[in-house]
């Protein structure tokens, strides 16, 4: 199976850019396909991170407003995890780590990967790392985000139980956030028995 790109222009830039591609690929019963034009959304790779206390079982649940929900009608409110597109040079565990600090003033103590995954390849290249950082949550809270980006954000501390409760009720909808949420439910006591020493 392969790809013979035809042509690529870039059509657009704003804050992000758009290209359009045209190209031929390979097809399951043989041969190649009839020239295929595409445009995708480029706006970069980003690294995502659930900040969680495996001590006192708590989350951190950021909230503000998005553009993309407030287009489709609904709340455009959401609560998310923290996350941040890679500039060049920076590796994710840098970018995992200054998110952190500017979306909820916390320090991740350890990284544990959760997944990687294309957000919507039908016609974004946007690819998310997704990571749980473990934190110390005991005074965690209060309203972030860098000014100069003109960000708005406000931290909910949340016990584990309480954000999964969310997230079966439907109140999360950014897909991050549902990853690593349906992940921690499913290793949130590995990851309090490989704690930790810190006392309550």
């Amino acid at each position: 199976m392969n790809v013979e790109l035809i042509d690529k222009q870039q059509v657009f830039q704003g804050y992000f850019k758009i290209y359009r591609y045209q190209l031929r690929h390979s097809l399951f019963n043989g041969g190649k396909s009839a020239p295929v034009t595409r445009e995708l959304f480029d706006r970069g790779h980003a690294v995502a991170v659930l900040p969680y206390d495996p001590v006192l079982d708590n989350v951190l649940l950021i909230e503000q407003f998005r553009i993309g929900a407030y287009a489709t009608g609904v709340n455009p409110w959401l609560l998310e995890i923290v996350a941040g597109i890679i500039e060049e040079g920076e590796s994710i565990e840098t970018v995992a780590q200054r998110e952190s600090l500017e979306e909820t003033g916390c320090q991740i103590q350890q990284l544990v990967p959760i997944y990687s995954y294309l957000v919507s390849p039908g016609a974004v290249s946007e690819h998310f790392d997704i990571f749980c950082g473990t934190i110390d949550s005991r005074n965690a809270g209060g309203v972030f985000g860098e000014k100069s980006e003109q960000e708005d954000i406000k931290v909910h501390v949340l016990s584990a139980d309480e954000a999964l409760h969310k997230l079966a009720q439907g109140e999360i909808q950014s897909s991050s956030a549902i990853i690593a949420l349906q992940w921690l439910a499913l290793n949130r006591d590995k990851l309090r028995q490989a704690d930790n020493g810190r006392a309550v």
